[in-house]
């Protein structure tokens, strides 16, 4: 009899104990504080073309990067590279703006196929990124260093897709 007893009253602790945390757990919900809701933006579509993409982002943000630092040599040797905070920023800007653009070109309704598009604007995107990081950091040398890459991923997909 006895252990019927205390199967009982363990039976009954652990209901009303049961119960204690539900009601806990509902009181720490209600005293959390809502997270706002993330508002969704409209669903805008595509405007700009590929072509125009390139001619009014690409371009212009890719010469920024290329003639951000360059070396002539004459008579005498000419360096140029971004000196003030300016003209770092332009540059870092425009490798920003390079790897935007790639996500841009990978929009279903602007991908031209889903194979070599994808990879040379992932490219783009890449090398893009390495300039970014070396103006970022102030780096002439890595600058220079990724002109050449940048330069071959838009050859290479020029090679390939290039309408006009």
């Amino acid at each position: 009899m006895r252990l019927i007893h205390w199967l009982f009253v363990l039976g009954v602790t652990l209901f009303v104990s049961g119960i204690g945390f539900i009601v806990a757990a509902e009181r720490t919900a209600r005293s959390v504080a809502p997270t706002a809701a993330v508002p969704t933006s409209p669903a805008v579509a595509p405007v700009a073309t590929v072509l125009q993409i390139m001619k009014g982002v690409v371009a212009p943000s890719a010469a920024v990067v290329w003639d951000s630092v360059a070396a002539t040599w004459g008579a005498d040797v000419k360096e140029k590279r971004p000196e003030s905070d300016e003209e770092w920023a332009l540059v870092a800007t425009s490798a920003a703006l390079l790897v935007e653009s790639a996500r841009l070109l990978l929009e279903s309704e602007r991908a031209a196929d889903g194979g070599d598009w994808s990879k040379m604007a992932q490219a783009m995107a890449e090398s893009s990124t390495k300039a970014l990081t070396a103006a970022q950091a102030r780096s002439a040398e890595g600058i220079f260093e990724v002109g050449a890459e940048l330069n071959q991923t838009c050859n290479n997909c020029h090679d390939r897709y290039r309408r006009n």
